[in-house]
């Protein structure tokens, strides 16, 4: 009896570390995208079997998308940098007779092209745009990338900037990551944003880690709860304070929020708790047919009609 419990102990023992070795390698890829000189790419239907294996066992390489959209002398790219963040850059695009500027903020794995269309309509409605590579993302610097956390960095860079253009309404924009990092730019810096438009922000890091996980057909947890332990760890903070459905509640200024029905990864409770925990002025605009995309390009007319009233 004493063998078979000592056989049982040493076996729950290896399946622990087995899953947190599992779950820190998941981590890892998570939160790092590779130049795509460093990896030889497959397409789905060139994967191998043991292919497949290795990214379930050790999470999938991400590759650092390059910017699609091409500069031209509309556009004045703009370096941004600080003692603690990688440079970064930026497209600073004019609209005629400008009410204001609108700073632009991607989601996990895009660049500032991804945003290009939805920057088209502001600067129809009358607002310049600053649209910004996050750190390890398109053109900017870094290959390591927090989920948003010190993301919120770079958010303050960009608004810095505009400010000190003597910009006075300055409205912040955010995707998914971008809309999570600029609610902790909120909470963390003060900043004195005129007016807010979150698109599908997650409530927390490992609600984020979670979706991603579910969207490979993994079980939610307890891989999520591991994911983001291992996460804040390699990259030296405590992630599971990373909630920015905790963080809106430092806005003060009118907020819109948008969600896609049909989200995979960020919930219905989520957006309601984000929702409810903002206590500004808040408008919440549910799109029937979207998922966890661009909510512009999905369902553009409704989109467009929902930011023309709310910059009014």
């Amino acid at each position: 009896m004493r063998k078979v419990s000592k056989f049982l102990l040493r076996l729950l023992l290896a399946l622990f570390l087995l899953v947190n070795i599992i779950t820190a390698f998941h981590a890892y890829k998570f939160t790092h995208f590779y130049d795509r000189a460093e990896l030889t790419l497959k397409k789905p239907g060139e994967k191998s079997g043991w292919d497949k294996t290795k990214e379930i066992l050790f999470g999938i390489n991400a590759v650092k998308q390059a910017n699609t959209v091409v500069a031209d002398s509309s556009f004045q790219t703009v370096y941004l940098k600080s003692s603690t963040c990688p440079k970064l850059e930026a497209w600073y695009i004019t609209a005629n007779n400008p009410k204001g500027t609108v700073c632009m903020f991607h989601g996990h794995g895009g660049t500032k092209s991804g945003v290009f269309e939805e920057s088209i309509v502001f600067r129809k409605l009358g607002y310049n745009t600053l649209l910004l590579d996050f750190r390890a993302h398109g053109n900017s610097e870094g290959n390591t990338s927090t989920i948003g956390y010190d993301e919120s960095e770079d958010v303050k860079l960009a608004y810095d900037f505009i400010k000190n253009k003597g910009e006075k309404n300055i409205v912040l924009w955010g995707i998914s990551m971008g809309a999570a990092a600029v609610s902790k730019s909120i909470n963390d810096y003060n900043l004195d944003a005129k007016k807010i438009i979150l698109e599908m922000p997650f409530g927390s890091i490992k609600e984020a880690a979670s979706g991603r996980i579910k969207m490979m057909g993994l079980p939610g947890e307890p891989l999520a709860t591991l994911i983001t332990f291992w996460g804040g760890v390699e990259h030296g903070f405590w992630a599971y304070n990373m909630k920015p459905s905790q963080y809106v509640k430092k806005i003060q200024c009118p907020v819109l929020l948008q969600w896609g029905k049909h989200d995979p990864r960020v919930t219905e409770h989520e957006t309601n708790e984000i929702y409810n925990n903002i206590s500004a002025p808040k408008k919440l605009v549910v799109y029937e047919y979207c998922g966890h995309e661009s909510l512009c390009k999905k369902e553009n007319e409704k989109w467009v009609n929902e930011i023309t009233a709310f910059l009014k």
